[in-house]
């Protein structure tokens, strides 16, 4: 199963960023070979738009959840009609390792 985390940072030791559709990177976590992949958020400094624009992002890399601190109003329904499960994570200081290690357990 693959999950998106938002982080701060492009590290295992970023934090987890409280926003969803600006937040500085995804981390892409495959949760059964272990890979991941840090992707850029094109959407960062979106004038508008930018939380729909990073369901799509994340969606194409056919992720089944997303963690994050928050999300923004506008985009449940997208992610309820793709079927992807929104994680909130409501504990500052939490590392991208921290997230992960969670989701292996």
């Amino acid at each position: 199963m693959k999950v998106a985390i938002t982080s701060s940072g492009n590290t295992l030791d970023s934090l987890l960023d409280e926003r969803f559709g600006r937040c500085p990177y995804f981390v892409i976590y495959d949760t059964e070979s272990k890979a991941m992949e840090f992707i850029p958020n094109p959407n960062i400094n979106a004038e508008n738009g930018a939380g729909p624009a990073s369901v799509q992002l994340v969606a194409s890399r056919n992720v089944s959840k997303i963690v994050s601190g928050e999300f923004g109003m506008k985009i449940k329904s997208l992610v309820d009609s793709l079927k992807i499960q929104m994680i909130v994570v409501k504990e500052p200081n939490k590392k991208v390792s921290d997230i992960i290690e969670m989701l292996n357990y």
